[in-house]
């Protein structure tokens, strides 16, 4: 086995969470192996979208005029703003990782 093709086989079993020898038994019995990084990556996103939901929920408590978000200045919404398209950029980040990942 070429040094190349034993590195590749070792970064395969850990992103299934697996020894070298468990992973290729798995391979050697027609079992594939899953993934545990997109995992990792779904819980990430899950957590960025409950920010963005929290996030959320305080823009529309201000634009309803709510008395308890009268202390929400526009420079307040403004950097309220900004943090959601921030989290939509990391959002889209990991989401590419994980789409190459796959590859």
């Amino acid at each position: 086995m070429e040094p190349e093709e034993g590195k590749i086989i070792r970064e395969q079993a850990e992103k299934c969470g697996l020894s070298i020898s468990e992973y290729l038994k798995k391979l050697g019995l027609g079992y594939e192996p899953t993934s545990i990084i997109d995992n990792q990556k779904v819980n990430e996103l899950a957590k960025i979208n409950g920010d963005l939901g929290r996030l959320g929920g305080l823009l529309k408590l201000w634009l309803s005029d709510d008395r308890r978000a009268a202390h929400f200045d526009k420079k307040t919404i403004n950097g309220l703003l900004k943090d959601i398209e921030e989290t939509r950029t990391q959002m889209t980040a990991i989401m590419m990782k994980i789409i190459n990942s796959k590859k």
